[in-house]
């Protein structure tokens, strides 16, 4: 292989490492310096209200929904457990109810069960921002269907969280979930 070849060469695999490392998802530590920090005990205590909206994967606003959370703190056995009670009304005029137990397993690390997620959600936290992964039982006409989520809330005053959620199944991208909390 000659010299023009060889130079080829690596200026293509330079740059298809550099697209690839440019195609690479945020990390929660990208957030590490931006204030407000995000603690979610203080957040998600009391009485939250959240406004949500569903789209689907060509950006269609297909379900609004409400929901309103009553969540608490304790400590047991040694760590910090949270239930945040959520109570969701769609625009359809259907209801669900999600209880989550969130689990801090060392600070900025956490788990999370609700019944209709399957196995636990991790949860990773640094100043404002935290990255929530799991997989929800989601019914969607009769069928279940056990959909990916990528969960990233922002806190932006002592009031007001952001959070935008893709949803994906064999990852390929659904839609999202865009909510806004609001703490009372």
């Amino acid at each position: 292989m000659n010299l023009f070849h060889r130079l080829k060469n690596i200026l293509l695999v330079s740059l298809v490492a550099i697209g690839v490392a440019s195609c690479s998802s945020p990390t929660v530590q990208m957030y590490g310096k931006e204030v407000p920090k995000l603690d979610l005990a203080t957040y998600f205590n009391g009485d939250i209200d959240a406004y949500g909206i569903f789209t689907n994967r060509s950006g269609e606003v297909v379900k609004r929904f409400k929901v309103v959370i009553k969540a608490k703190w304790e400590m047991k056995d040694g760590k910090r457990v949270g239930v945040l009670d959520e109570d969701f009304t769609y625009s359809d005029g259907t209801k669900q109810k999600r209880i989550w137990t969130l689990t801090e397993l060392s600070p900025g690390r956490y788990s999370g069960t609700a019944s209709d997620v399957i196995g636990e959600a991790v949860g990773e936290m640094a100043g404002n921002a935290l990255n929530w992964r799991y997989t929800l039982a989601l019914p969607v006409d009769g069928t279940t269907y056990h959909v990916q989520f990528n969960d990233w809330m922002y806190l932006m005053d002592d009031k007001v969280m952001l959070n935008k959620a893709a949803m994906s199944k064999f990852g390929i991208y659904l839609g999202e979930v865009t909510l806004a909390f609001y703490k009372r």
